[in-house]
């Protein structure tokens, strides 16, 4: 009996699949939805460990989600990283009137959700037959196609091509985990992948796509200036779309203020730039808007990125 591509991965997947994940062992779409949120540009160990759970027991029902305040939410996002998925997380919810929608085309109208997330949302909790196109799907796709141009409608065609349409979960679940653990970015375990015998690219798997061209991450060298008034610090909420809604402290470019004490350096590498600081403190008053003041207590309450965590412990 000769097996197909499909029969292979669902084979494969029924020996070596992560069968045990939470999102995997629930037909709770809100826990399902949370999930595939996380695990936007994030790995699968990090949001098991420190995230999934603790997000959950705070805001176990939509419902929950919907009716706290984006400040709760993004405090416990803190460390995730990629603030705006917790924003669009919060206000989807509030959208929603406690329930999902079960389609994909009713999903992908919600904030911060595309066309994969999506799919991935309908075919997991709702069994909707559609393929998902995250990062390990491209990947393999790439290959097993010989496909060297990084174009996205070319490959939700051969998404649809490969499916399996009568198997939605376990087939999205299972190519999934073979981009995670056998078609590998950099060192393909080509020998023990379900595809191996009907891959197209095994031979030369790196070349697919072609490799992206290094870039060399900028730095940006920043101040940034704790002020003080008796035991309180000055905080800002920020309204850019770069860490919106974390509260942080005065950072400026150059210093114009020299009646400062310096605490320390802090670095912080972002997905797209390295933040090199210079910590100083102040106790002088603070003329700029939009300030508001905290005692320590208070600040452990805030939802800060992980720089401005670095400059409260110099405090």
């Amino acid at each position: 009996m000769i097996l197909t591509p499909q029969h292979s991965l669902l084979r494969w997947y029924e020996k070596n699949g992560r069968h045990d994940l939470p999102w995997r062992t629930t037909n709770n779409p809100y826990h399902i939805y949370l999930s595939e949120i996380m695990l936007q540009q994030t790995q699968v160990k990090t949001v098991l460990e420190r995230f999934y759970f603790p997000f959950l027991e705070r805001f176990p029902t939509l419902n929950d989600l919907a009716k706290a305040e984006v400040d709760d939410v993004l405090k416990m996002w803190e460390g995730l990283g990629y603030y705006t998925r917790a924003r669009n997380l919060h206000a989807a919810a509030r959208l929603c009137n406690r329930e999902l929608p079960t389609t994909a085309h009713e999903l992908i109208a919600l904030p911060g959700i595309g066309r994969s997330t999506a799919h991935a949302i309908a075919s997991f909790a709702y069994k909707e037959p559609l393929p998902i196109l995250d990062a390990n799907v491209k990947r393999i796709l790439h290959r097993y196609f010989v496909l060297k141009e990084r174009d996205e409608k070319r490959l939700w065609e051969y998404a649809y091509t490969l499916f399996d349409f009568d198997h939605p979960f376990e087939f999205n679940q299972a190519m999934m985990d073979v981009g995670a653990s056998v078609c590998l970015s950099k060192k393909p375990l080509c020998a023990f992948c379900p595809f191996e015998t009907t891959c197209q690219g095994k031979s030369t798997p790196l070349l697919y796509p072609t490799p992206k061209n290094k870039t060399t991450k900028p730095i940006r060298h920043r101040n940034i200036i704790v002020y003080q008034r008796e035991n309180r610090y000055a905080l800002i909420q920020r309204q850019t779309r770069f860490l919106s809604g974390l509260w942080g402290f005065y950072e400026c470019e150059e210093l114009r203020n020299s009646h400062i004490k310096s605490l320390g350096h802090i670095t912080q590498t972002y997905s797209h730039f390295t933040l090199e600081a210079d910590v100083y403190l102040s106790l002088n008053d603070m003329h700029e808007e939009g300030f508001e003041w905290f005692s320590k207590e208070e600040i452990a309450q805030l939802s800060l990125s992980r720089a401005d965590h670095k400059v409260v412990s110099l405090l």
